[in-house]
């Protein structure tokens, strides 16, 4: 079954370009196991979960699929997966997302909170920069432009409705923020690490590009 799922998955992000595509999917998908042994989850609801997370993603395919959940009920539909783990998938896929939180919902159950937390862990470390980087080039913006700041207490009408104006107001207004929104202690744990590399390579691009500006606007958001 859960090979099945996969399948139909990959039909649908395999050839995904915006940082949303399989290999996404399948660091999320290894990272959600290591917490649910950590954290003694299902890892099948976790793995379902990690595997459905993007395919209804208002940023690819639109409000209403978001809403709905059009494709994963479609996908676990075909893949006859037990209707009372379908309910558990679609609770917490309707709780997951940067977004989401923005708008004061998160997952309630332990394997929504571990895939919630492997999904913006993600977002944050190496692959993190990258993946900013691949989006934002994707909606033709700048990785660092010094004159554009960042949007501060941003809504999550303003964050659905445009693309950031650069990679590094991106990672001010979202990417800096997920540490502080973990639910599980291997959540917190992982993201600490990662954080802290978002951080470092913002200090190192500021000190490239000569913007000690920059550098004042990042001591004092840390702050």
């Amino acid at each position: 079954m859960i090979d099945n799922v996969k399948k139909e998955v990959i039909n649908l992000l395999g050839k995904d370009d915006s940082g949303h595509g399989m290999n996404h999917i399948n660091r999320v998908l290894d990272l959600s196991l290591k917490f649910a042994e950590k954290e003694k989850a299902s890892k099948e609801v976790v793995t379902l979960i990690a595997l459905l997370h993007d395919v209804d993603d208002h940023k690819l395919f639109g409000m209403e699929n978001a809403e709905k959940l059009i494709n994963a009920r479609k996908i676990m539909n075909n893949c006859n997966v037990d209707k009372n783990i379908q309910e558990q998938v679609c609770n917490a896929l309707n709780n997951i997302g940067y977004s989401k939180r923005l708008k004061g919902r998160c997952p309630t159950t332990l394997e929504g909170k571990i895939v919630s937390d492997a999904d913006m862990c993600d977002a944050l470390g190496a692959n993190g920069i990258l993946r900013v980087y691949t989006y934002n080039t994707k909606n033709k913006k700048p990785f660092f432009d010094r004159n554009i700041f960042p949007i501060e207490n941003m809504s999550a009408e303003k964050y659905t409705g445009k693309c950031a104006d650069s990679s590094v107001c991106h990672i001010f207004e979202k990417i800096l923020k997920l540490k502080d929104l973990m639910l599980t202690d291997s959540g917190k744990e992982e993201a600490k690490n990662r954080h802290q590399i978002v951080v470092d390579f913002l200090y190192h691009l500021f000190a490239e590009e000569n913007a000690p500006e920059w550098t004042e606007y990042l001591n004092n958001y840390l702050k």
